[in-house]
C-alpha cells in the first residue's frame, strides 16, 4: 500500500509520498509552528516528519522537491536536513536527501534570505557538482547562468528536465510511481519562445499499488494564468490524461488567484481552463486544502470561502472528500491528513474523536 500524508501547517505545505516500493518523495517542507505560542495549533513538523519517514531506522529520503522558494514551502529545512554545501548543516540527527528537485528560478534568483537562500546554495552546489539534483526548466533558461561561470550548459543538460515529459530515472517498476512535469514550462508565440520558468513545480504523480494507478495532481501555488497555459499546452499535445486526478492538492491554499482573476461576491467562477481541470477528477476522489480553516465570511488572505464553495461543488459532483488540513479532524486539534492508496484507489483516513476514543474510518472500497 502507498500513502500520501499532508501536515497541518497553516497556509504552508509539506506532503510526504510513500510508495509501495518503500520510496519516499517529499514535496516542500515548511515547519511553521511557533513553540513560544501555546495557542498555535500548527503541527511541530520536525519530529513528526522524522517519525513518518521511519527514523531512526531510515535516515534518508529519495527526493525532496521544492516547488518554489517562498518561506511557507521551505521554512525549517536548514534545521532538519543534511545539506552538502556547508558543514554546519551536517550531523547524525539530520535527514539525508538522495536527490533534490528545484525549479530553475530557485537557482538563478538573487537576494533571498534565510531558508530560501540556504536551499538555493544547496541546489547550486549540487548542480555544479553534477550530483544529486534535478532542475526543472527549459534548458536555455539556464544558459546565461552557466556562461557567467564560464561553464558549458551542455555538460549539465542531463540534470535539467523540461515540462511535457516524465521525470527521468523514476519508474513504476523500481519506485512504484512516475511524475509528469507540467510546470515550469515555456510556450511558443510565433517564432518567439516565452519563458514561464518563474512558475512553481506542478506535476502529476501516478502511484501504482494493488494493480491500480492513482493519479495525484501536485499543484503548489500555481495561479490562474499558469493554469490557462498548462491546460492549453496539455490539450494541444493530446496529453489530457496527464491532468486527470484521483487526489487533488488545491493550489495556493485555496486562493481564488489559482481558480480565477476575480474572487466573486459569493462563489468564485473558474476560468474555462481551470473548470476543465476540475472536470478531470475521478469519482470518489480526495481534495485537500493545505490551509487554515475555511472562514465563514470573505477575507483578504486565503483560504477564500468563495473559492472553497466552488471546490465544494466539484466535490459534491464526484462524491469526493474535501479536506482542510487545519480542520482535520477538528480545528482545535488538527492532525495529519492521510490518504492510503491501494487497489481500491485513494482512501481518506478519517479520524473521528469522541471524549474517550479516537477511531480511524474510511469509505467503502470503490467499485470498478
Amino acid at each position: 500500500m502507498a500513502k500520501i500524508t499532508f501536515y497541518p501547517l497553516g497556509n504552508a505545505d509539506c506532503c510526504l509520498i510513500e510508495t509501495d516500493k518503500s520510496k519516499l518523495f517529499a514535496f516542500d517542507y515548511a515547519d511553521m509552528h511557533n513553540p513560544q505560542d501555546s495557542e498555535d495549533k500548527r503541527m511541530p513538523l520536525k519530529e513528526n516528519f522524522k517519525k513518518d519517514m521511519g527514523w531512526p531506522n531510515r535516515k534518508n529520503i529519495d527526493v525532496l522537491a521544492i516547488t518554489h522558494g517562498d518561506d511557507d514551502h521551505v521554512s525549517g529545512i536548514r534545521e532538519l536536513f543534511w545539506l552538502d554545501h556547508a558543514l554546519k548543516y551536517q550531523g547524525d540527527e539530520r535527514i539525508k536527501i538522495n536527490e533534490l528537485w528545484v525549479p530553475a528560478a530557485l537557482i538563478v534568483e538573487e537576494g533571498s534570505e534565510d531558508c530560501t537562500r540556504v536551499i538555493r546554495e544547496e541546489a547550486k552546489h549540487r548542480l555544479l557538482a553534477k550530483k544529486g539534483i534535478k532542475v526543472f526548466s527549459r534548458p536555455e533558461h539556464l544558459r546565461s547562468w552557466f556562461s557567467e561561470r564560464e561553464l558549458r550548459m551542455e555538460d549539465y543538460q542531463h540534470l535539467i528536465v523540461d515540462a511535457g515529459r516524465l521525470v527521468p530515472d523514476v519508474s513504476m517498476d523500481v519506485d512504484g510511481v512516475e511524475f509528469f512535469v507540467h510546470s515550469p514550462f515555456a510556450e511558443r508565440d510565433g517564432d518567439t519562445v516565452l519563458d514561464r520558468n518563474e512558475n512553481c513545480l506542478v506535476m502529476q504523480a501516478v502511484l501504482r499499488s494493488g494493480g491500480r494507478d492513482t493519479r495525484f495532481l501536485i499543484t503548489a501555488d500555481s495561479v490562474a494564468d499558469n493554469w490557462q497555459r498548462m491546460v492549453k499546452i496539455t490539450r494541444l499535445h493530446s496529453n489530457e490524461a496527464r491532468l486527470a486526478w484521483d487526489v487533488l492538492k488545491l493550489p495556493h491554499h485555496c486562493s481564488y488567484l489559482s481558480m480565477s482573476h476575480e474572487k466573486g461576491e459569493y462563489i468564485t467562477t473558474p476560468t474555462v481552463e481551470f473548470k476543465w481541470m476540475l472536470e478531470q477528477g475521478a469519482d470518489r476522489a480526495v481534495m485537500v486544502s493545505s490551509s487554515w480553516p475555511i472562514p465563514s465570511e470573505t477575507e483578504d488572505q486565503p483560504p477564500h470561502v468563495e473559492t472553497h464553495r466552488r471546490y465544494k461543488e466539484t466535490a459534491d459532483t464526484l462524491d469526493a472528500d474535501l479536506v482542510t488540513t487545519m480542520s482535520n479532524p477538528t480545528k482545535t486539534k488538527p492532525e495529519r491528513t492521510v490518504i492510503s492508496v491501494d487497489g481500491n484507489g485513494p482512501t481518506f483516513q478519517k479520524a473521528i474523536f469522541s471524549a474517550t476514543v479516537g477511531l480511524i474510518t474510511s469509505k467503502s472500497p470503490r467499485v470498478g
